[in-house]
């Protein structure tokens, strides 16, 4: 990671340990890293998601189909 995001491996290390914190900067290029949200990182959100970038329109319906079954949303 601290290749990837230009830093030191001490500067990620220090944060890990919570011995100091990353820039809003970083914050925003490891939440592009880890396909995830910047609120997701500082422990903002409680819910989960499902990255669909990257995916076709096909493999998307896929997707939704499959969380409305799981769901119970479904048609039997």
């Amino acid at each position: 990671m601290a290749r990837k995001l230009g830093v030191t491996r001490a500067s990620v290390n220090a944060w890990e340990m919570e011995l100091s914190s990353p820039t809003a900067v970083y914050l925003v290029e490891m939440a592009r890293l880890f396909h995830t949200t910047t609120d997701d990182i500082l422990g903002l959100e409680s819910e989960e998601k499902i990255s669909l970038r990257g995916m076709n329109e096909q493999e998307k319906r896929l997707v939704y189909d499959l969380v409305d079954y799981i769901s119970g949303h479904h048609k039997p």
